[in-house]
């Protein structure tokens, strides 16, 4: 990962989408990104990296403190906010 598309410091909101049978669930956090990584989860899945299912995993500490890692996926939208 030479260049990830996030970087420490910044001011996000992230906005997620959970699809269900009637619409959809829609939530958003704003906060700092403390870090941005891709790591691999404890599943197996065939054909992937390592055999492993790789996420794209956002850590963010919010404005009171609180730190929260996000599981990025393709129903996920970043606004930078800085």
């Amino acid at each position: 990962m030479s260049n990830p598309p996030y970087s420490p410091g910044q001011r996000v909101r992230v906005t997620q989408q959970m699809p269900r049978l009637s619409g959809s669930l829609q939530i958003s956090v704003e906060g700092v990104i403390v870090r941005y990584e891709q790591s691999k989860t404890g599943s197996w899945f065939a054909h992937s990296k390592d055999d492993r299912l790789w996420l794209d995993r956002l850590h963010l500490r919010k404005d009171d403190g609180e730190q929260i890692v996000l599981n990025l996926d393709r129903l996920s939208r970043v606004d930078v906010l800085n």
